[in-house]
């Protein structure tokens, strides 16, 4: 029986691994949220790792206020940058195989072309930087971690683009959304699994990998596809970035290339049409 460790065990990514952890019994979870383990207390990391000897630890635990990151960088950086760092040493000491969730952030977002995991990196938000010295922190004190760089996370759980979409065309009878940032959407429960899956492979294959859904979309078309499956009549305006200002810069291009995973795991991830329908399904139900 593998022990798995879940910390940031109430954010999005976190309730989907809750969720799949019934189909998974030959594991023992421990799900952890930031107020069972503040990740950033050496100690208290070093105490949970002593009593549960976990074999995997899964960091879902984030900073992942984009623009109030601006003003609360120090906070941003022990919790994305110092506190992974901790995770990740404790880890190795432990002989426990360390998975880190990061971002496209890290990348420029002014690619032309999908970035690949080895595209150099440029982030240009506060929020950006902390995750990339998450990164090498993790990397640096465990050459054996898995870091997992993904886009767009949406889930049934916790507040994400698609649940405010679905209230605000309820609510409203028209709506604007930006048309040129260009991205890849990824549901939280198709990540899980992705995870769950480099878990059961009978090899560890350390390193940076990417991972979305399928396909190419911005914000808008991502907004038209919801109001189809949701049969709604609000009508939704393209506009620019410029008529949408925010305290950061949020990247213009974020697709991200996926055929490292596919050659590695032999993982294909679905459609983003496919997993945001199945979602949207769980959202109606209640």
């Amino acid at each position: 029986m593998k022990k798995i460790l879940v910390t940031g065990a109430n954010g999005q990514l976190g309730k989907e691994l809750r969720d799949l952890a019934s189909a998974h019994q030959q594991h023992e979870f421990l799900f952890l949220s930031r107020e069972d383990l503040p990740i950033h207390q050496f100690e208290l990391v070093r105490n949970v790792f002593t009593s549960f000897s976990p074999d995997y630890c899964i960091n879902c635990a984030a900073y992942t206020a984009v623009d109030k990151a601006e003003q609360e960088a120090a906070l941003a950086h022990l919790v994305n940058a110092e506190s992974v760092g901790i995770l990740a040493a404790v880890s190795a000491a432990h002989d426990c195989r360390f998975i880190h969730v990061s971002t496209d952030y890290v990348y420029g977002g002014d690619a032309s072309e999908p970035y690949t995991e080895s595209s150099p990196t440029a982030p240009s938000s506060v929020y950006g930087k902390t995750k990339l010295e998450g990164e090498r922190e993790a990397i640096k004190n465990d050459p054996l971690s898995v870091i997992i760089r993904t886009s767009w996370v949406y889930s049934y759980y916790g507040n994400n683009f698609v649940k405010t979409m679905m209230r605000l065309m309820k609510d409203r009878k028209e709506i604007s959304v930006v048309n040129d940032q260009k991205g890849s959407p990824t549901w939280a429960s198709d990540l899980a699994a992705f995870i769950l899956h480099i878990i059961g492979e009978p090899q560890w294959h350390p390193g940076i990998y990417n991972y979305s859904n399928d396909g190419e979309i911005t914000w808008y078309d991502f907004a038209v596809e919801m109001k189809k499956l949701i049969a709604s009549d609000c009508v939704v305006h393209p506009i620019p970035s410029s008529a949408y200002p925010s305290p950061t810069k949020r990247p213009a291009y974020s697709i991200l290339d996926k055929q490292k995973i596919k050659r590695v795991f032999g993982v294909y991830p679905e459609s983003w049409k496919g997993s945001l329908e199945k979602c949207i399904s769980q959202l109606l139900k209640d």
